[in-house]
């Protein structure tokens, strides 16, 4: 029997980076268990429309995704405090970065934060890079 992998899809704002993870891990991976988690209601609504399996919103959801998830993605903002317009609370930040699962990040430059080296690239394109750093990670071939 293959092991369900549980993902947390974290996101802020409007959802727009969640909902397209979402969206491409459903479509791409099977045996995922996807857990939407959003800062706010807009962000949590994106992200069930994009066919999360369950979701939450608020520090306290994230909190307890992070403790039971295998694999968390989102923007880079979810593990800087006060990002996303102020949305990231620093419990936010500290969950993501203490868990024990394992991260993959797309790196947008916003909230005052530029990660050097990464080249100007559209969401869509880093979403397909994150699908792909997950199959990678759970032993799924990129084919």
């Amino acid at each position: 029997m293959e092991k369900t992998v549980h993902i947390v899809v974290i996101d802020a704002q409007g959802g727009g980076i969640g909902k397209q993870l979402v969206a491409a891990v459903k479509k791409s991976i099977p045996n995922t268990v996807v857990t939407a988690v959003g800062t706010n209601g807009a962000a949590t609504s994106a992200m069930i429309k994009a066919g999360a399996d369950q979701a939450a919103t608020g520090e306290n959801a994230v909190v307890v995704a992070c403790r039971r998830a295998d694999v968390i993605m989102g923007p880079i903002g979810i593990v800087i405090a006060d990002a996303m317009l102020g949305e990231i609370t620093p419990a936010m930040a500290v969950a993501v970065g203490q868990s024990r699962a394992a991260r993959i990040l797309i790196p947008v430059e916003r909230c005052a934060t530029t990660v050097a080296g990464v080249q100007d690239t559209s969401t869509g394109i880093l979403v397909k890079s994150a699908v792909d750093s997950l199959r990678s990670l759970i032993g799924i071939s990129n084919n």
